[in-house]
Order: structure tokens, then C-alpha cells, then sequence
């Protein structure tokens, strides 16, 4: 597989270093998109708790929960809040929440942080959890279902348990547990609050009341007439013609073969990259967002890989991608970041068929060579359409390709800087055959997403691609500059 870069991949001399993947089920939710709900029926809420970290000291807390309508009528769940209390292990100290698992979906629930109005011996912050309008009404005796729910210090030194209110490590399995509290339609209706803290109280002034951040976005549909349209550079792209790997070395980078030709009545991107054989013939072809602002959240494009040329004689050691990368700024730098979706028709870097990879880079040292990365693969055809999904949140990096996931990365891999958007299709080497013939090969692309701070679902992105469609939005960029 790729162990290098995009920035950095070399004619020869590859070396595994992939570390192994960690897979997590379902799907994890840095921030849900509020929505509005109606009044809630009136019912009671019961909710039930247990942890699966149960030392006095862990890595993170992991809260697990399930709300139950013990009332009479069906309750909405966008109109209920459970809170966990604790206390911050310093005064400094700020907590990331992620969901790994809820029958629900993650998707549908949230997490933010409060600060008590009353500190107490065992608590002075707590987690509320709350739900979007997607996770649907609870019917009287039903209950959401498991969620699995975490959160760690942001520097990520341990957490201190033994000192929270709300914590039971004795609690492996589901309960009742009355101290955490439920609101349904701001009245609290299940546990007891740390003295003093009651979350309905009105003179409390720390109860949280801003609405989750992100949510900006930047979509384009890829309606430009070619690459000199002076319309690519307003809109924050960069159509590469400097020199440099990856890639043959000596080949070019041509500007002129990225094209915008009509596909079934839809504008789309046109990435050629052609060859006779030979270094000076070879024609590669990038396109890079200028700006470095991108970082978590959701990024996703609709890409048509190919496992032929569109003309001359097959077996090139193709690379077609969508990938985002921030630059290395020394050796082994542990702020470098970059996430590659890779597909390889006629193999190369020791593959001899067709070969998907994606992977999450960490760091790495060029000269000599050192990788900390960790990748998924899948040894299959992938030519045509794709749906190319990637979600980054606090807890971790998901790879989707039509609607499935395709693998999911660790935390080690998160990103600590902001980077930038980018497609290209390049030669590994000119090994894989010995024809002087010409031939090129096409890679297309419908359209980029990127919502900012904000992990989507693929029926959500679908969603949002389909309404700035149906507004005649060929544009939009409101990702603020870092």
C-alpha cells in the first residue's frame, strides 16, 4: 500500500508501516444539528445507567444510557435532557464528548458542557445529552436503546472518576440511577441534581444555551467553462502546474487537462492524466483548494474511478483520490494530518489487480523513511460512480464509500491543524507496462462537500446535495478562514 504522502510519494523503496485498524460500531457525532420539535406530551421519563469504564481513574468516562417513558403518552424526544455531574479535574481542564454507538443513532444525539451555579465537593460541570428531532418519539413502555457515550479531557490526560457525582463504578450493568437528572419539555422529571443545581432552577446563569457551532459549508457542483476560467481562483481553488511529486518524476503537471465537459445533463471535473511511456510524456493532473481551513467535520464527493484508459492499451500504475493533507513542518512532526481515499485500477506498491485504500496519516519522516499511519483496504473493483464519505470528529476518523462503512481510524490520527481539499490522478512509476503507445486515463468529479464541524450521515448528505441542487446552488463557501 501507500505508506508516503501525496506530498511525498516516491518512484521506489515502499514500506508498510500501517498500524492496525480499530473498528468501532455505528457512527460518532461531534456536534447533531438542532431542530425544532414540537411541545412534548406529558409522560415521565425514567433513565437507566451503567459504565464500561469503571476504574477510579480512566482514560475517559463513558457513561452509558437509556431513557425510558414510563408515562401514559408518547414523548418527543427532541424534548428531553439527561445531565451527568462531575467535577473537572482542574480548573483548566476542558472535556470532549462522542457518542460510539446509540441504537438512536448518533447522529441524533448531543452533548455539550455546563458549568454548575453551585459547585459541590462532587461536581461543578456537568454533560447534557439531548436529542435532534431525528431520533423520533419514545412510545409509553419504550425506552432509546443503548447509548454508548464517552468523554475524555482534551489534552487527554486521564479522568479522575472517584470524585463525581454521577459516577457508579460499581454500575456494569443497566439500572435505574437517580443521580443523573431528565428534563422532558424543561421540567425535571427523573433524579437528583448535586445540591443546589437543580437544572431548572432560573437563576442559574451557566446552563447551556448557545446552540452547537459549525455547521458552515462549502459545496461545489463544478460548473466552470475550463481550468483558465478565472471563476476557479475566485472560488478558492488552485489548478496545480508546478513541478513535483508525487508521481514519475520529470512528469508535468497540466492545468489544461483538467476539464469541465457535460455528463448526462450535469457539469463535472475531468482529471486526465496521459503517457507514451516515458517521463517527459507524461501528463498529471491535480486540483487543491487554497486555503488550508478545513479540518473536522464532514467532507464527502461523488467521484467515477476507472479501471481502463479511455483510449490506447491498459496496465498503467494508476493512483485516482480525494484526499485532504496540511503540510509537514519538520520530520516527525506531530501536527502533519492527511486522509486519502486511493484507488489503484491495475495495482502498483506491490499490488498486482484493483485496490481501494484509505488512510490516516499521522506523521512522517521522509529521509529516512518512518510512517505513522493506519489505512483500510479492499481489493475490488471500483470502477464508476462512488459516494466518498469522511467525518471527523473528536473521538474519531470514518471512511464511508456508498452509504457503508468502509473503516474507521483511531484517535492517535486526529487532525491539529487545519488543511486543505484536494483531487489528483498521477503514475506511480512507469513499470506497469512496456507499450510506447499514448493513452489516458479519465477520473471524474461531481461535486465537494465539506460542513464544518458537524459529522453527517450519508442520507444527510445526500440530502443537503440534492437541496442546494434544487436551489440552483452551484456554489457556496461559508467555512471561515482559520
Amino acid at each position: 500500500m501507500s505508506n508516503r504522502p501525496l506530498s511525498d510519494r516516491p518512484l521506489t523503496g515502499r514500506r508498510r508501516v500501517a498500524l492496525a485498524l480499530s473498528a468501532l460500531l455505528g457512527s460518532t457525532a461531534l456536534v447533531a444539528v438542532p431542530m425544532s420539535a414540537p411541545a412534548a406530551a406529558a409522560g415521565g421519563i425514567a433513565v437507566q445507567y451503567r459504565t464500561s469504564a469503571s476504574g477510579a481513574t480512566a482514560d475517559q468516562s463513558e457513561p452509558w444510557f437509556k431513557v425510558r417513558n414510563t408515562g401514559s403518552a408518547s414523548v418527543q424526544l427532541s424534548q428531553v435532557k439527561v445531565r451527568y455531574y462531575f467535577k473537572a479535574d482542574s480548573a483548566s481542564a476542558t472535556y470532549r464528548f462522542a457518542c460510539s454507538w446509540a441504537v438512536k443513532g448518533c447522529a441524533n444525539v448531543t452533548g455539550t458542557f455546563g458549568a454548575l451555579a453551585h459547585p459541590t465537593a462532587t461536581a461543578d460541570t456537568y454533560l447534557e445529552i439531548g436529542f435532534t428531532s431525528g431520533a423520533g418519539t419514545l412510545a409509553p413502555g419504550t425506552d432509546t436503546g443503548d447509548m454508548q457515550l464517552r468523554f475524555y479531557q482534551s489534552s487527554w490526560q486521564p479522568v479522575n472518576q472517584a470524585d463525581d457525582y454521577s459516577f457508579g463504578g460499581a454500575q456494569t450493568s443497566y439500572a435505574d440511577w437517580n443521580k443523573v437528572t431528565a428534563q422532558l419539555a424543561g421540567t425535571t422529571v427523573w433524579g437528583t441534581a448535586p445540591e443546589g443545581n437543580d437544572p431548572t432552577d432560573p437563576t442559574g446563569p451557566t446552563d447551556p444555551t448557545d446552540p452547537p457551532g459549525g455547521g458552515q459549508a462549502l459545496f461545489d457542483d463544478f460548473s466552470y467553462t475550463s481550468s483558465s476560467d478565472p471563476a476557479i481562483s475566485a472560488h478558492g481553488w488552485n489548478v496545480r502546474s508546478n513541478s513535483g511529486g508525487p508521481g514519475v518524476p520529470g512528469a508535468t503537471w497540466d492545468p489544461s487537462k483538467v476539464t469541465f465537459p457535460t455528463v448526462s445533463g450535469n457539469k463535472v471535473m475531468d482529471l486526465e492524466t496521459s503517457t507514451a511511456g516515458t517521463a517527459e510524456s507524461t501528463r498529471q493532473t491535480e486540483v487543491v483548494s487554497k486555503s488550508m481551513k478545513f479540518k473536522n467535520g464532514t467532507y464527502a464527493a461523488r467521484v467515477k474511478f476507472a479501471d481502463a484508459p479511455k483510449s490506447g492499451p491498459d496496465g498503467d500504475h494508476l493512483v485516482q483520490t480525494f484526499f485532504t493533507i496540511n503540510d509537514l513542518t519538520a520530520p516527525m512532526a506531530d501536527d502533519y494530518a492527511e486522509y486519502d481515499f486511493e484507488y489503484l485500477p491495475n495495482g502498483g506498491w506491490g499490488e498486482t489487480g484493483d485496490i481501494l485504500y484509505t488512510t490516516s496519516w499521522e506523521t512522517y519522516n521522509p529521509d529516512p523513511w518512518q510512517a505513522v499511519n493506519q489505512h483500510t483496504e479492499s481489493r475490488q473493483s471500483y470502477a464508476g460512480w462512488h459516494d466518498l464519505i469522511l467525518t471527523i470528529d473528536s473521538g474519531s476518523i470514518k471512511y464511508f464509500i456508498d452509504g457503508q462503512l468502509f473503516g474507521t481510524h483511531d484517535a492517535q490520527y486526529l487532525p491539529e491543524r487545519p488543511m486543505s481539499i484536494n483531487f489528483n490522478q498521477w503514475l506511480i512509476d512507469l513499470a506497469g507496462q512496456t507499450s510506447t503507445g499514448a493513452r489516458a486515463y479519465d477520473e471524474q468529479v461531481d461535486y465537494v462537500l465539506h460542513v464544518k464541524d458537524q459529522v453527517l450521515t450519508p442520507a444527510q448528505v445526500a440530502s443537503k446535495v440534492a437541496a442546494y441542487r434544487s436551489a440552483g446552488t452551484a456554489f457556496v463557501d461559508e467555512v471561515p478562514a482559520p
